[in-house]
């Protein structure tokens, strides 16, 4: 796994990424809001490669997450859409499921329980 950045404090946000047969894997560690917005979307969204993205993220260490975090994975679902690729989330602990279920979002991104079954749905 690649570290893209690690936590300085309790709470921050740390960005791992890995690929699993051409699938990006992007593991995140910490809170998401407005603070650390900027950093996960660069993740999710800074690389320019040809391919068509598909990626799974997995939330499962993710304690917290406001608007700012439903933002930016409304955003990068639309640009992987826009290429012909895919976004699944995996692994939300029930209090950051619950915010992607009162907006509705899991109704637009397919929220899985583990990464291995976001990979091969």
């Amino acid at each position: 796994m690649t570290d893209i950045r690690g936590a300085a404090r309790s709470g921050q946000l740390s960005v791992g990424r890995t690929a699993v047969d051409g699938i990006r894997v992007f593991t995140l560690r910490g809170e998401i809001d407005h603070t650390v917005k900027n950093v996960l979307s660069e993740a999710l969204l800074g690389d320019d490669d040809a391919v068509p993205p598909r990626m799974v993220v997995d939330l499962s260490g993710v304690t917290f997450m406001d608007s700012s975090g439903i933002n930016v994975f409304v955003a990068a679902y639309q640009a992987v859409g826009e290429s012909q690729g895919w976004l699944r989330i995996a692994g939300a602990q029930n209090s950051v499921l619950r915010v992607l279920q009162v907006v509705g979002l899991d109704e637009v991104i397919p929220c899985h329980p583990t990464v291995e079954q976001a990979l091969t749905a």
